[in-house]
């Protein structure tokens, strides 16, 4: 973005209006989000566009926005459809990872450590470095997979594993007396047991509930979230957000959508057939919320 600190001009793009400012000055973006309208303005300095605030904030503008259009020209998906045919209102989420563009930075990780005050062995999403059947490396994050049917949920004795109308797997610390079941059912071993205290955590911005358990408990199983208590208010979850290289979209299955955290909005279904996107560990049957983007040769065992 370029400009003197005075100077502001404005634009509509996918239905959002944004006024900028200037290096150094503000960004004022709005939009409608699920029917209501919201606006967002950070400043913005020479790096600003990567940052968090603006980053996260007019991407989900743009998914909200976007995700309107796509459903009242392309319909949503029939899966989630209402029984008169019309649209469901209900978000989907799942998350695409593509691979072709992962440096191994571990950006995504440090920001989710970070917004969770969570220790430095708990990585709700890793960054896992593989080889290829040709001995080429590449990088691959793995967070929870947000398994439309999660082995970890029915095997709970006190149904501290829940799933919500959305599709997000979440843990009830509350509930959890830590048997660890869950952790053994899971095939990703993407959940961790809390053995000591919890970080020190300022006042949070979300109450402690199952969306936003910062900070964990000790005696309990946690894992990532998809920062859900975040979602409904407009923002990416802070791995998506966060990733300098657009690795990680969060996308919307009910809508037809997706964006990542540098502002690239897709239309979901296409861009997953357009790029060979495949489910990590399909063959186990949990029907997996993420896809990923092969694009090094690698083969991420999607039989």
């Amino acid at each position: 973005m370029s400009g003197d600190a005075g100077s502001c001009d404005s634009k509509d793009a996918a239905g959002i209006s944004e006024r900028r400012c200037g290096v150094g000055e503000t960004v004022e973006q709005s939009g409608t989000v699920g029917g209501q309208s919201v606006s967002v303005g950070a400043r913005i300095g020479r790096r600003g566009f990567l940052g968090r605030a603006v980053a996260g904030g007019a991407s989900l503008l743009a998914l909200g926005a976007l995700g309107d259009r796509l459903a009242a020209t392309v319909g949503a998906n029939p899966a989630a459809a209402a029984t008169d045919g019309t649209p469901s209102t209900v978000h989907q989420w799942a998350m695409v990872i593509d691979l072709r563009n992962c440096n191994g930075c571990k950006l995504c990780t440090q920001a989710c450590q970070k917004a969770h005050f969570l220790h430095a062995d708990q990585t709700w999403i890793d960054v896992f470095q593989m080889e290829t059947s040709a001995g080429d490396t590449y990088f691959m994050p793995r967070p929870c997979m947000m398994c439309e049917d999660p082995p970890c949920v029915p095997v709970c004795p006190v149904s501290a594993n829940i799933r919500t109308a959305e599709g997000l797997t979440l843990v009830d610390q509350s509930r959890c007396v830590g048997t660890r079941i869950c952790m053994n059912s899971c095939p990703y071993q993407a959940r961790y047991f809390n053995w000591s205290d919890p970080e020190p955590a300022p006042r949070q911005p979300f109450p402690q509930e199952p969306s936003w358990p910062v900070p964990q408990v000790k005696g309990t199983v946690g894992k990532c979230i998809s920062c859900a208590a975040m979602l409904p208010s407009g923002q990416l979850p802070e791995c998506v957000a966060n990733c300098p290289m657009g690795v990680l979209y969060l996308g919307d299955l009910a809508f037809d959508v997706a964006v990542n955290g540098i502002g690239n909005v897709v239309k979901l279904s296409s861009f997953l057939a357009e790029n060979d996107a495949v489910k990590f560990k399909e063959s186990y049957g949990t029907n997996p919320r993420v896809f990923y983007i092969p694009g090094h040769g690698q083969d991420i065992d999607s039989d």
